[in-house]
């Protein structure tokens, strides 16, 4: 894993931290799954980081770009899935 998760300068240090968190949880969905409660958590705090759609596929582009890993096929998951569920991505 060498590569930069993305951030707006602007946001506080623990926007950014919650933000990291976020795509942090999208890892773990790919490489070993992730609980939905979790997950749901932590994409509700993006969303209050992030509330704009556009800004979002941004952000969303910026981390594939990056690291590969898809963040709307994992969020697309976690809105579909039952609660206690295991989310995982789809494989790199």
């Amino acid at each position: 894993m060498s590569y930069s998760y993305p951030f707006s300068p602007e946001w506080s240090t623990d926007e950014i931290v919650d933000v990291v968190n976020f795509f942090a949880a999208i890892e773990r969905a790919y490489e070993t799954g992730i609980k939905r409660e979790e997950l749901m958590a932590k994409y509700r705090r993006f969303k209050e980081v992030v509330p704009s759609m556009a800004e979002e596929k941004t952000y969303f582009r910026e981390f594939e770009k990056e690291s590969g890993y898809v963040s709307f096929t994992v969020i697309k998951k976690l809105k579909d899935a039952p609660a206690g569920s295991i989310i995982k991505g789809a494989g790199k």
